[in-house]
Parts: C-alpha cells; structure tokens; sequence
C-alpha cells in the first residue's frame, strides 16, 4: 500500500541532551486514523512536528511530503484579529481561493462569540477550535493533531469526532494525540503508544476491548453489512450496534446522515 509518509529508524536529539525519539517506524497509509499514546513528555509532540515537517530528525529517514494540517497541543491565541480575518490570512497563505466553508465551520464549532470574536478574547478551548479550523479548512491530506479532544466542551468533542471521521472518508488521513487510552481506542484504526521515546504499536486483542455499543432510532435499514459494525441487532425502528475500535465517529456519521436518532453511546462490556 502507497504511503502518505514513512518514518524509517527516525531519532531526534536536542543538542547534546538525551533522545527525545529513539529509533521510531511509522507508516502513514491513505484513510487510516492513528492514535499515538503516550504522557506528557514520553516524545508524542516532537513526534507530530516532525510529521508535519515542523522540525527535522537527527537520525533515519522520513519519506513523503504530503499536504498537512496541523493543530498544535495549544493554539497561539492573543492576535488581535477576529477568528474570521486570521483564518482568511491562514488560508490565502495556503493558496485557498473559496473561503466561503469559514463561517459554517465555526457555526459548527460553536464558536463563543462567533466569527467577530477577536482571538485575545478566546478560552483555551475555543482558541483551540479556531486553530482545528485552520487545519481542516484546506482539506489537508494528512491531518495531525496534538491532544485535540484537550480543552474542548462536550459539543465541540462530537464535532471533532465527525471532522476526524469526514477526512477518513475522503481517503485523506489523521494521526492524532492523547494521554487518555479510552480517547485513542474510540478514535483510531491504528493505536501506537509512546514509551520514553520509542514507538511501540499496540496489539489488535487490546484494541479488541475498545469495542462500542451505539443505540440508534428510525428507519435505518440493514446494518449488518457496514464497515466496522461487527454486529447489528434490530428491534423495530430500534437498533443496537457492536462497532469495532476505531470505526465509531464513521457510524455515528453514517447514521445521523441518514436521519436516525442516536440514544446512546457506551464502551461495550468486556
């Protein structure tokens, strides 16, 4: 399979201080999500930097220069411009020409304020959707982002979770952060894990535990077949869903486009 970008024996030293990365293999396939685990320090962010061509490693090599969107662990908020003219000034840098998709975008964030408010104004967590709509708004083929679920209120998670499930679905990529292992099973089809900075991939039977029951309601049809759904029990216009780690955020998607009501969402039991 054909490789967004390849990290091969990839290391990464500050001066003469101990490794920050040791030795990391990751590769980036078209349409995969993939969750990196780790603790604050363990090497998560340097990682996403390098990724995004942000900083270079001092050992190995890296392969692949696809076009990316980056949302840093916290957003530069303090710019005295509105959230509208800083992402207009962001996404003429980035040669886009329709900036029409700006104002529906954070409408759909919620943004507090709206698209007049000044970034100086904003919380961490509404700085934070300002910067996630940055890294969206190019349809980037490679999203990355750096602990995004971090500082955002409930409403704005569910929108991350669509926005993470959208640019799968049109073939592009995600390779996200975060502390919470719960957070990274829900979301990834690949989860990684952090380890004083070395990069260790995670077993498919752990992953198996990540499984989620989604409830939902309305005339949706046969469920059986959709990807990632591992099992589908109707009763009536109600219907109880098994979905594999990694695939929830795409049938939540699925099934809110299709007009059906979800009722409930919940880790499935061991």
């Amino acid at each position: 399979m054909t490789s967004l970008i390849r990290l091969d024996g990839v290391g990464k030293r500050y001066g003469r201080g101990e490794p920050v990365l040791v030795d990391v293999d990751l590769d980036v396939p078209p349409g995969r999500v993939i969750g990196i685990l780790g603790s604050n320090g363990s090497g998560k962010s340097t990682l996403l930097k390098l990724l995004a061509a942000l900083s270079r490693g001092t050992s190995g090599t890296i392969v692949g220069s696809p076009r990316v969107g980056y949302l840093p662990d916290r957003f530069p908020g303090g710019q005295r411009m509105s959230a509208r003219a800083y992402l207009r000034h962001m996404a003429r840098i980035d040669g886009l020409v329709d900036l029409s998709a700006i104002d529906p975008l954070l409408d759909r964030l919620a943004l507090v304020g709206g698209p007049d408010a000044p970034l100086r104004t904003l919380s961490k967590g509404n700085a934070q959707k300002v910067g996630l709509a940055q890294a969206v708004l190019v349809e980037p083929e490679l999203l990355i982002l750096d602990e995004p679920w971090s500082g955002l209120d409930v409403e704005a998670h569910t929108v991350l979770g669509e926005l993470v499930a959208e640019t799968k679905e049109r073939g592009a990529s995600v390779v996200f952060t975060d502390h919470r292992a719960a957070a990274v099973h829900a979301h990834a089809d690949d989860v990684h894990r952090m380890d004083e900075g070395r990069l260790i991939r995670v077993e498919a039977a752990a992953k198996a535990e990540a499984a989620t029951k989604i409830v939902l309601h309305g005339p949706g049809g046969d469920w059986s077949a959709e990807p990632g759904v591992s099992q589908a029990v109707a009763d009536g216009e109600r219907v109880v869903l098994t979905v594999e780690a990694g695939h929830t955020d795409a049938v939540l998607l699925r099934a809110l486009n299709r007009g059906l009501s979800v009722r409930e969402v919940a880790p499935c039991s061991p």
